[in-house]
């Protein structure tokens, strides 16, 4: 038996708020199913279990509010057995003869009232039917003046918290901008960050996009970022100080490359949620990862890992316009990287003066783990990566 708790989503939390139980108490769950759905400042975070097992029961109800490692819920594993059940109890004393009943009165003349005609579950009243949702959705819902019918439910036919947050139109946590602003200062304190920039020919890159992308449609095309987020990880192949946690005074490097992408919600915070196994997947994979979460992100609907697990972040305001940013690590993650606005520059090439297609690189890192020659060697490989696209 072991307890499911209340996890970290990050180093800006300290205690959530159970919204949704998903599962009820004696079912099955399997690695990966969202069994809760926990508030923090970020707003309503789906949450996974990591092992097959059954759901023995709740410790903690809806609405309350617990620290971070509060166990939520106790799951017996697969294969585990069931505590031992309670002795039988004394046998109950017989109970006192009842008399027979009495024989049959004269049939009544009164006319049979037939019953009233109440629909089968199977033919419900049309004006009777609901859609599934949970209830922390219904009292949103309510709240808000939103019908219900007119959402369209996920795979499992529910309608959930962060759907009804989406429908809305809702903002995040209004404290989430001091979160952010919380866990910076924590990183500018504890973290000693070193700086690099490098300048980088993008031109390669912006024209096997366009290549790629000549016969596709608007949904199947791909964005530069892409390509930034594979070139990371074949560079963190051979300089993986980069990507990992520091924890417990010491460096955990990661299993692989998740790679954290940093979303504006437009206008309403900022979150950089985890591109899992960038390392192993090719460029349309990555590509459909990064769709997905943009699109989730946007309406509120992330999952815990892609909050917790990120071992490097990838951030970008090109299209702000500007020419070169300087990132703020998230503890505990040891770098961050950063891509400036892409715009054409002079270049000498070959002895020749020519245009070139260029963009700011920078890093931010964290000197306990690494230092800047090994930094630097990091975005060149980067560089050295982007300029053969077609091998990404």
């Amino acid at each position: 038996m072991s307890a499911f708790l209340m996890p970290s989503l990050g180093a800006d939390m300290e205690a959530g708020t159970l919204i949704e139980q998903l599962v009820p108490t004696g079912g099955e769950v399997h690695r990966g199913d969202i069994i809760a759905v926990v508030e923090t400042q970020k707003g309503a975070i789906e949450i996974e279990v990591f092992q097959d097992g059954r759901l023995e029961g709740w410790l903690v109800g809806v609405g309350q509010k617990v620290p971070v490692g509060t166990p939520l819920a106790m799951i017996r594993a697969a294969g585990e057995p069931e505590a031992p059940q309670p002795q039988d109890p004394a046998p109950e004393p017989p109970a006192p003869e009842v008399p027979p009943p009495a024989e049959p009165g004269p049939p009544s003349t009164e006319p049979e009232v037939p019953p009233p005609d109440i629909p089968s579950p199977e033919q419900p009243y049309p004006e009777l039917r609901r859609p599934r949702a949970s209830p922390a959705a219904r009292r949103l819902a309510a709240r808000r003046g939103i019908d219900l019918s007119r959402l369209a439910p996920r795979r499992d036919g529910t309608i959930r918290l962060a759907d009804v947050d989406a429908a809305a139109g809702a903002p995040p946590a209004p404290d989430m901008r001091q979160a952010i602003a919380a866990a910076m200062a924590r990183s500018k304190r504890e973290i000693p960050h070193y700086y690099l920039s490098h300048q980088l020919d993008v031109t390669a890159v912006l024209d096997f996009v366009a290549q790629r992308n000549a016969d596709r449609p608007p949904e199947a095309r791909l964005v530069p970022a892409a390509l930034y987020l594979r070139a990371m990880a074949r560079a963190l192949d051979k300089y993986p100080e980069f990507a990992g946690h520091y924890i417990g005074g010491r460096f955990r490097p990661a299993g692989g490359a998740h790679i954290g992408l940093a979303i504006n919600l437009r206008g309403r915070g900022l979150v950089a949620p985890a591109i899992f196994d960038v390392d192993r997947s090719d460029i349309d994979a990555v590509m459909a990862a990064v769709r997905d979460l943009v699109q989730r992100a946007r309406a509120g609907r992330f999952r815990a890992r892609e909050l917790s697990d990120a071992t490097i972040t990838l951030t970008s305001l090109g299209e702000r316009g500007v020419d070169g940013l300087f990132g703020i690590i998230y503890p505990p993650q040891v770098a961050i990287v950063g891509i400036g606005t892409p715009a054409p520059r002079p270049c000498v090439v070959a002895g020749q003066v020519v245009a070139r297609t260029m963009a700011t690189l920078t890093l931010a890192a964290d000197h306990r783990v690494s230092d800047g020659h090994r930094g630097a060697l990091f975005l060149r490989a980067i560089d050295t990566h982007l300029q053969q696209p077609e091998a990404l």
